[in-house]
């Protein structure tokens, strides 16, 4: 019996296998005229291209990673995957807050709004998923995962400027067969999967499959005396296949996924100088209230590594996702028609403390939404000799309904309001300001169509073309209003603007009400050109030109105002980023194709880059898109991977990834040049000194040349396994040792880059050991093996006080696993 062994990950353009699969894809393959064999009968097959191909064939950069790999090595949903891709980025600080980025592009970095694209699609069995949400639930019966780098607007119904990651669940099946796995661990970390799947006719089979997941938060709650940031998931999905015969088939399929976690909240992890008074840093602030307040504590503790916080508004991350689908194909002649229909839904019912402490300076912060997309896809793959090409129609709708709250409490004078010593002045008078309550409503609708096709022209045996082009045509229209009261229930009014020093300017200093109403469409023709060129049996070697897009955005969470305090309208659309992406690429296999060597190199370059900017005001403003001129990512790809035999099995990939804003002058300052004003506007910002006049008005950096956030420079991953073959408990087997790690180096947390959200580079290590044979497996496993600290992301606090706030990464976890099949 051949051995299963750890799937392995793969960086530029290879694949997560076992060994019994890499002897099917080692194997000379049927156009070489050799029969393929394979003890399991195990393919990996990709279907990035809109059509069934190995990896290797595929000629771009391409991981593909199998569903018993996910599980293996504990990362159960796409924030956990880059762990195995290095060139996958995932941050999230709550569900909607999350951003999904390949190799530094995709989503800007920092509050998520609505009007906006995202720049990498997330793709479920054909259907796409508008929201990032979709990120932070478990997989759910996944048999692999596809992630694809670069433009994906040629083959792909939504179109995506960096990339998408395609995910693939198991089918129902006509043979009968079903698979359980339980996982416990310390954090009372509990985790349970299964699923069936089988015949109810000779035409019929059907496939249900469950999966929950809980486990006790990572961060302690001193005021409230809780542990938070907890996992509390569950999910359902369920499949039912029509196939009268081999060329039809209809494939219904339903989701639902929920979570209820008491999340997400952060802890104090420094204070840095900025060019505001002293008096309104801090430290200062918080002295300041603790004198007013006296016996109060606000300091959980200043190492973010006890993990203690003292957050005192409430907390939570209500999140439902789900939807219904039907696939069907119908294979006429040589080529196949595919139609995907669906719908889905998303409801997120947050709860945040967006001070960040536990001074009550925001004391309530909440904004659910609701959102209803419909998505139509006709695709027509054509296969020949020397022809293949796919074709498609595609059209999405989508609307978003948002509900906010936010609200000021008794601390918010001394935090926002300038000191005074009149006892008659707002900032000593907390009624002023506590109650103070922003009520916001707004909604998005987003329709979108697109006709979409790719050619492959097989020129010779070992020069293959493909050209690929797409029209594409968006419409959005927004609405957003902003109902401001005071402590007694009374709407007030900014208009005209109230004298200084009242208490109604303290008032409209914070939030101001506002109304807008952004609308813009546009078409967008886009194009790539490929050519791969087979230089032997076992080399391919693919160039690759895109002139691809994101299409326009607006402005959903309010819009920024104008030095005069008056709201900028022009701010209400971002203009669509325009995307010009270079790449080459080498695929290898050697030593009998049991070793395989990939190397990509790729260069990205983005004019009116759509990024997420933040004056710093608690409610005037959440954030908003803006364009910064121009962005570029370049960099090099590169992995290794071997099975030396049945018994030994090893992986090691890389990633240097250099993205920076090329030009953006019109930035939000960082926290150390917040405040400044004296800096002429030729001048390029010092960020090497705290307190340096940097700031070239009060509220706008130049940060041209800096490097984009959340992108490491270099970041690795390797694993290996090792088995003997045993008998125990009268049972044939193998025992086994894994290990698994990845390395990323430090990465800025902030849109504008600052010396205080640099976050160190860190390595993990995980191990697992265990017995598994014919049907079954059981394995002890540690994770983060040797206790590592390290900060998944840092965030500036809002009111630019200098207080940045973060999540630290998961300490070290272990448990133990056991899989049954059958």
């Amino acid at each position: 019996m051949i051995a299963r062994f750890l799937l392995l990950a793969s960086v530029a353009g290879t694949s997560i296998i076992t060994p019994s699969v890499f002897a099917q894809e080692a194997a000379p393959s049927a156009a070489d005229g050799v029969e393929q064999t394979n003890a399991r009968g195990d393919v990996i097959i990709v279907t990035a291209r809109r059509r069934q191909e190995t990896a290797q064939e595929v000629p771009l950069a391409i991981s593909v990673i199998r569903g018993d790999s996910i599980e293996a090595t504990g990362n159960f949903n796409v924030v956990k995957l880059q762990q195995l891709a290095p060139t996958l980025q995932v941050y999230t600080t709550n569900p909607r807050n999350t951003s999904v980025n390949i190799r530094g592009l995709g989503v800007p970095f920092g509050l998520t709004s609505d009007g906006f694209e995202q720049g990498v699609g997330i793709y479920v069995d054909d259907v796409y998923n508008s929201r990032v949400a979709a990120a932070t639930f478990d997989f759910l019966d996944v048999a692999q995962v596809e992630v694809l780098r670069g433009p994906q607007g040629t083959l792909y119904g939504k179109n995506t400027t960096a990339g998408a990651i395609n995910i693939t669940t198991n089918q129902p099946t006509f043979d009968f067969e079903g698979r359980a796995e339980l996982t416990v661990g310390n954090l009372n970390y509990k985790q349970a999967k299964a699923a069936i799947s089988g015949p109810l006719s000779d035409t019929v089979a059907a496939r249900i499959a469950v999966a929950a997941t809980s486990r006790r938060g990572t961060l302690y709650n001193t005021t409230t005396d809780r542990w938070i940031n907890e996992q509390d998931n569950l999910g359902i999905r369920g499949q039912l296949l029509f196939k009268p015969n081999e060329n039809f088939s209809v494939t219904l399929s339903g989701d639902y996924s929920k979570q209820d976690p008491e999340c997400c909240g952060t802890v104090f992890v420094r204070v840095g100088r900025t060019q505001r008074a002293l008096t309104r840093q801090y430290d200062a602030l918080v002295d300041a209230i603790n004198a007013a307040n006296p016996g109060r504590n606000y300091a959980a503790s200043r190492n973010p590594y006890d993990r203690l916080t003292d957050l005192d508004s409430s907390l939570s991350a209500g999140n439902k996702i789900g939807g219904v689908s039907a696939k069907v194909k119908w294979d006429i002649g040589p080529g196949t028609l595919t139609s995907v229909t669906a719908w889905r839904f998303w409801d997120w019912k947050p709860e945040n403390d967006r001070d960040f402490t536990g001074l009550s300076v925001v004391s309530k912060s909440q904004n659910p939404s609701q959102q209803d997309q419909y998505s139509q896809e006709f695709r027509y793959n054509y296969e020949s000799q020397k022809i293949d090409f796919v074709v498609g129609l595609f059209g999405f709708k989508q609307r978003i309904d948002t509900q906010g709250t936010e609200q000021q409490g008794a601390d918010a004078v001394k935090w926002s309001l300038a000191p005074s010593t009149d006892p008659a002045n707002p900032y000593n008078r907390p009624e002023v300001l506590a109650g103070l309550t922003a009520t916001n409503t707004q909604y998005l609708k987003s329709t979108s169509a697109a006709l979409f096709g790719q050619l492959s022209w097989k020129v010779t045996d070992a020069l293959t073309i493909q050209p690929g082009a797409r029209l594409n045509y968006d419409k959005k229209s927004g609405f957003y209003e902003r109902i401001v009261t005071n402590g007694a229930g009374q709407v007030i009014s900014c208009t005209p603007a109230p004298a200084s020093g009242t208490d109604l300017a303290a008032q409209c200093g914070v939030y101001q009400p506002q109304v807008s109403a952004p609308s813009d469409s546009a078409w967008n023709f886009t194009y790539d050109f490929n050519v791969n060129y087979k230089v032997a049996r076992d080399i391919l070697a693919y160039a690759t030109y895109a002139k691809s897009f994101k299409t326009l955005g607006i402005n959903q969470n309010g819009l920024p105002l104008n030095a005069d305090n008056t709201v900028n309208y022009d701010a209400g659309t971002v203009k669509p980023e325009s995307v010009n992406h270079f790449e080459v690429g080498l695929k290898t296999q050697f030593w009998d194709r049991r070793a395989t060597f990939n190397l990509s190199a790729f260069r990205t370059e983005i004019k009116n880059f759509q990024a997420t900017v933040n004056g710093g005001q608690f409610g005037t403003v959440r954030g908003y898109l803006a364009n910064a001129e121009k962005v570029r990512s370049q960099g090099i790809e590169a992995d290794f991977k071997v099975v030396a035999s049945e018994r030994f099995t090893a992986y090691a990939n890389g990633a240097y990834t250099d993205a920076k804003y090329k030009k953006f002058t019109n930035a939000p300052c960082p926290p150390e040049l917040s405040g400044g004003t004296s800096q002429p506007a030729d001048a390029t910002p010092d960020y090497s000194q705290p307190g340096v006049p940097g700031a070239l008005s009060p509220r706008q950096c130049d940060i041209s040349g800096q490097d984009l956030p959340g992108v490491s420079k270099w970041a690795f991953s390797y694993g290996a396994e090792y088995n003997i073959p045993v008998t125990l408990l009268a049972k044939e087997g193998q025992v086994y040792l894994g290990v698994d790690g990845n390395y990323r180096s430090h990465w800025n947390s902030n849109a504008s880059p600052s010396i205080y959200t640099e976050v160190k580079g860190y390595a993990l290590t995980n191990f697992r050991a265990g017995f598994r044979g014919e049907g079954f497996d059981l394995f002890g496993w540690v994770r983060n093996a040797f206790d590592v600290n390290y900060i998944d992301n840092l965030q500036v606090a809002p009111g630019n006080t200098g207080l940045i706030a973060g999540t630290p990464g998961d300490p070290r976890t272990w448990g133990g696993t056991i899989k049954f099949s059958f």
